[in-house]
């Protein structure tokens, strides 16, 4: 701002106040009575008269009211996306957590439907051996029978002396005996 400027500025508001303060009252009653044409008049040339930097000052401050709500707007945006976000996260996780936990859960219930598999295939084997166990010392019993049957009683020396001397059929004999 100039030293002129600024001059002119404090002239039309000190003859504006000089104005207020010498206008004639109003009979019982605070206010004036003012020359409005005087006073728009002062007005006028103390707003030419403001220096441009504060005109300057006053759009920066328009332009950082802007740029703050713009600001305000993308950290709110920001904030609600970073939100979203940590609710997928979150989501995630308790999905991720949750299979976790079936899998486990399958993992043993496998486990134990294995373990009961094999104790009853186990005990299915064990059956069918107790059983052919048993047919076995079956057929073993019958076999010794069998073989006490057949089997041939050789006297004693005494029973042989008893014993006459029986004659024995001798088939290759017979047959050559024929064929002569």
């Amino acid at each position: 701002m100039s030293e002129a400027e600024a001059r002119h500025l404090e002239g039309a508001l000190q003859h504006l106040r000089d104005l207020i303060e010498t206008a004639r009252t109003m009979p019982m009653s605070a206010s004036v009575l003012v020359n409005r044409d005087e006073a728009i008049q002062l007005l006028d040339q103390a707003r030419r008269n403001v220096p441009a930097e504060l005109r300057h000052a006053r759009w920066l401050l328009k332009e950082r009211q802007e740029y703050l709500e713009q600001a305000k707007r993308e950290a709110n945006e920001l904030l609600e996306s970073a939100r979203v976000q940590a609710e997928r996260m979150v989501e995630r996780s308790d999905i991720v957590r949750e299979a976790r936990r079936s899998a486990e859960q399958i993992v043993a219930d496998a486990g134990a439907e294995a373990r009961r598999l094999e104790h009853a295939a186990e005990d299915y084997v064990d059956q069918r051996l107790a059983a052919l166990e048993g047919l076995l010392e079956r057929t073993l019993t019958g076999i010794r029978k069998g073989r006490e049957r057949l089997a041939v009683q050789l006297p004693t020396e005494e029973e042989e002396s008893d014993v006459e001397e029986v004659p024995v059929f001798d088939q290759d004999e017979a047959q050559a005996s024929r064929s002569t």
